[in-house]
């Protein structure tokens, strides 16, 4: 699949029902902005496939978003855009041939940025952006790993995360016979990478990933430690925006269970310290985006369990978090431009 950019100022297609769902969105992250409250985009993999992420970049640069999250894949095929300028996922074919998930490329550059990111205190996000915005991986010297390695020995205060994470490149160094030093590594379609838009404006960009789902794994440099020191960082930072979600928004668009669990969680560890000082969280949007068709107002609360939407289980568990909920059933790219225009033509 080649990467087809959506230019933000091509004529959006008619919202149809959703027009006033996505009015009350622009209307909401407009008077979140004007109170320093941050808007959020959490999104599926195929919001990349469709070639959202420089209207995504645009957003960020205009201050209309201040956090994206998405998962493994979106990562990914974020990545492989600004590599390749295309993403390859012939699934059935290269399934049958023993071939899926082996492109050493993919596998091999994203397993050691989330390697010298985790050393370097780094989250996913971040660790990938960086790769792309530079334009190459600098890997420690050994001396240096090693000089981490002995501060976690010793019992220095919070020595021992570097020192796991030196310990775990140290390993990767030696099986796979990497040097220490810069390794450029150039990104010749950079400007469609959405990781690498929010490293340069300084936006959160968090990665959420399942173990075992994305076609990096089977490549020997993607260690469970650097995935799990990196993931981790990015769900406390996802948290820890929305713990200030209060008089802000929260745009779900096409991911059907990573977006409402981690924000269930995190909405949960935000009110439990709200709470504790006499506060509340309750005043914020959350729109959800998918191609399903819509056959219940959302913003009317959870449905009866008789009726068929109560099993569409990302907006009932959306619909248990409090604030305001609506669902815009349409394709992301619809979705995206009109809510874009929409914010541009009032600033």
């Amino acid at each position: 699949m080649s990467a087809v950019a959506v230019d933000p100022e091509t004529p959006a297609p008619d919202p149809g029902l959703a027009a006033s769902v996505i009015d009350r969105a622009a209307e909401r992250i407009i008077e979140a902005r004007q109170r320093g409250a941050p808007v959020v985009l959490c999104h599926g993999a195929h919001l990349i496939r469709n070639g959202l992420a420089p209207l995504l970049g645009r957003m960020v640069e205009d201050g209309w978003l201040q956090h994206i999250a998405t998962n493994g894949a979106g990562s990914i095929h974020d990545w492989e855009f600004a590599f390749l300028g295309r993403t390859c996922e012939d699934v059935e074919e290269y399934v049958s041939s023993g071939q899926f998930g082996m492109w050493e490329e993919t596998g091999r550059n994203i397993g050691l940025a989330l390697l010298v990111g985790a050393f370097d205190g780094l989250g996913y996000g971040r660790s990938i952006g960086r790769m792309i915005a530079e334009e190459r991986i600098d890997v420690p010297a050994r001396e240096e790993l090693l000089a981490a390695l002995e501060a976690g020995a010793c019992g220095d205060p919070g020595a021992a995360p570097r020192a796991a994470a030196a310990a775990d490149l140290l390993d990767a160094m030696d099986n796979s016979g990497l040097e220490s030093g810069a390794l450029d590594l150039p990104h010749s379609h950079s400007s469609m990478s959405i990781q690498a838009a929010c490293f340069r404006q300084g936006a959160r960009f968090t990665v959420h990933p399942g173990i075992g789902q994305d076609i990096i794994y089977p490549h020997p440099l993607l260690n469970g430690g650097a995935v799990g020191r990196a993931s981790m960082s990015d769900f406390l930072l996802y948290a820890d925006t929305i713990s200030g979600l209060e008089g802000g928004v929260y745009l779900s668009v096409g991911s059907a269970v990573m977006s409402p669990m981690i924000f269930e969680k995190s909405l949960s560890m935000a009110r439990n310290l709200v709470c504790r000082e006499g506060g509340a969280l309750e005043d914020f949007l959350i729109v959800v985006n998918d191609l399903a068709e819509s056959t219940w107002d959302w913003s009317r609360g959870e449905p009866p369990m008789d009726h068929p939407a109560y099993y569409v289980r990302f907006c009932k568990s959306f619909s248990r978090m409090g604030g305001e909920l609506h669902y815009a059933g349409m394709d992301n790219r619809a979705f995206l431009l009109n809510l874009y225009q929409r914010l541009a033509g009032a600033s």
